[in-house]
């Protein structure tokens, strides 16, 4: 048997394979942060929420993978952490979430595989391992085409008169904000990035208002522009996305694309999928 995880900091999605490549079984357990949290604090937690829902064994091997898991120091402490998962497993791969959206996405092909989410990334993958990683830099410096990013930039405008006065109020009716609330949601309260994202489905119900569509297009170029196109063959090879942004709002990400010269290839909206069709 073989246990996916794709863990994220809000939920894990958890996956079951079972040796001939039926899913065994299929749950979720609350995220965890593996920069911000020690060993001993992920196996408790791993213990008392995820554990007890695995019902179905033993696990021969384990496919860990996290956002934060980008240092040999921490991808060893959760895999050491794991043990409470699957303690006789002879293989465990603790990886970055960035690695499971290229798995996802291109198999073992090459191609760039990137998450449009609250954060982004991309990445130039080589059917075997990510060889080029233009870093994404978090949503003040980077994270182009996010949703904190399309947040941060629809209430900049909201709050600076820049769009059209009845389609401001109606966002700020509808989410009961007004400018002093936003700041303080922004630089005084923790996890400013979520909240900023959570704006998104406001864009998503009126892309057909010419405002926000042309913000949301502007925010895919600049994600093709300033990391796609760093990639060698951007132009030749097909462009892959995992995420809700990207699941959402297809349209205008294609069209963004055609305009920087890229190929848009799979849009998912999780990597899981994609992920038992390659553990397989």
């Amino acid at each position: 048997m073989k246990l996916i995880a794709d863990c994220g900091s809000t939920k894990i999605d958890w996956c079951a394979l079972a040796d001939d490549g039926t899913v065994g079984a299929r749950f979720h357990s609350p995220g965890i942060n593996a920069v911000m949290l020690t060993e001993e604090e992920i196996r408790a937690r791993l213990a008392e929420e995820a554990a007890p829902q695995l019902t179905v064994g033993p696990v021969d091997e384990v496919y860990f993978y996290g956002a934060g898991c980008i240092s040999p120091e921490v991808c060893a402490s959760v895999e050491r952490a794991l043990a409470v998962m699957a303690p006789a497993a002879r293989r465990v791969e603790v990886a970055t979430d960035l690695l499971a959206a290229a798995r996802a996405l291109c198999g073992r092909e090459p191609g760039i595989a990137c998450i449009l989410g609250t954060g982004s990334n991309s990445c130039y993958y080589s059917g075997t391992a990510i060889a080029d990683n233009v870093s994404p830099l978090g949503y003040i410096l980077g994270d182009e085409g996010s949703g904190a990013v399309l947040g941060r930039l629809f209430l900049g405008d909201v709050l600076k008169n820049q769009i059209p006065g009845e389609l401001a109020r109606e966002f700020l009716d509808e989410y009961g904000l007004d400018r002093l609330e936003v700041i303080r949601r922004v630089y005084r309260e923790p996890a400013a990035n979520r909240f900023l994202a959570s704006v998104v489905p406001f864009l998503s119900a009126h892309i057909d208002q010419p405002h926000i569509h042309r913000l949301v297009l502007d925010a895919f170029r600049a994600f093709f522009r300033r990391n796609v196109c760093q990639y060698a063959r951007y132009d030749r090879l097909p462009v892959h996305f995992v995420g809700s942004i990207a699941h959402h709002f297809a349209p205008v990400l294609r069209l963004a694309a055609t305009q920087c010269s890229c190929t848009v290839g799979t849009i998912m909206q999780s990597p899981m999928e994609g992920l038992v069709k390659f553990h397989s």
